[in-house]
């Protein structure tokens, strides 16, 4: 357990409040990321800005600015997330194979 309430505590299941957490941590400090997931996974080539607003065992969603219209995407996981560590490692290996795919 993490004494820091601040950080992630590692093995935390996905519950509500932890979904809170990880998109607010996304959405302030990996904009970049969230807008790949848009384009990339949910095939939003034309995004211009996304938020992520949720995100549970079997995927995210995102909130979604493309052509002046604000439109909700569901971007599934390729397997079901176990805990929050899962989570964070499946979102990182997403943006990773999505940059390299966009070289």
């Amino acid at each position: 357990m993490s004494i820091n309430s601040k950080h992630l505590v590692m093995s935390d299941p996905i519950t509500p409040a932890v979904s809170d957490r990880i998109c607010k941590h996304m959405n302030d400090d990996h904009a970049n990321a969230v807008l790949t997931y848009a384009q990339v996974y949910g095939d939003r080539r034309d995004a211009e800005a996304a938020e992520m607003v949720a995100i549970d065992p079997e995927g995210m969603d995102l909130s979604v600015q493309a052509n002046g219209d604000r439109i909700s995407l569901r971007i599934p996981f390729d397997h079901q997330l176990q805990d929050s560590e899962d989570a964070h490692q499946t979102l990182i290996a997403m943006v990773k194979q999505a940059r390299s795919a966009a070289k």
